[in-house]
C-alpha cells in the first residue's frame, strides 16, 4: 500500500524593485533591475503589475529547480538626476 506523503512547502515573501516604462499609446515595458533579462510588457499599469508578479514568480521557480542562487533585494539607493545639455 502506498502513503500519499505531501512535500511541505514552505513560503516566504521576496521583494523586488519593478521598473515601468510607458510606451506611448501602447502600455508599459517591464524590466526587475536584479533578475537579468526579465522583461515583461502590459497594455495597462494594472496588466503591466499583473504580468510583472507572474514573471518574477517564474523566473524565482526556474531559479530554484536548477538549484541557482536566488537573489535578494537587502536595499536600493534610487535617485532621479536631471541633467542641463546645452
Amino acid at each position: 500500500m502506498k502513503k500519499n506523503i505531501s512535500k511541505s512547502r514552505s513560503t516566504e515573501e521576496l521583494s523586488f524593485t519593478v521598473l515601468y516604462e510607458p510606451i506611448r499609446g501602447k502600455g508599459f515595458h517591464v524590466t526587475v533591475p536584479l533578475l537579468p533579462g526579465l522583461v515583461t510588457f502590459g497594455r495597462t499599469f494594472n496588466e503591466a503589475r499583473e504580468m510583472a508578479r507572474d514573471a518574477i514568480r517564474c523566473y524565482i521557480e526556474a531559479l530554484k529547480e536548477s538549484k541557482e542562487f536566488v537573489p535578494r533585494e537587502n536595499s536600493l539607493l534610487q535617485e532621479r538626476m536631471t541633467i542641463k545639455i546645452a
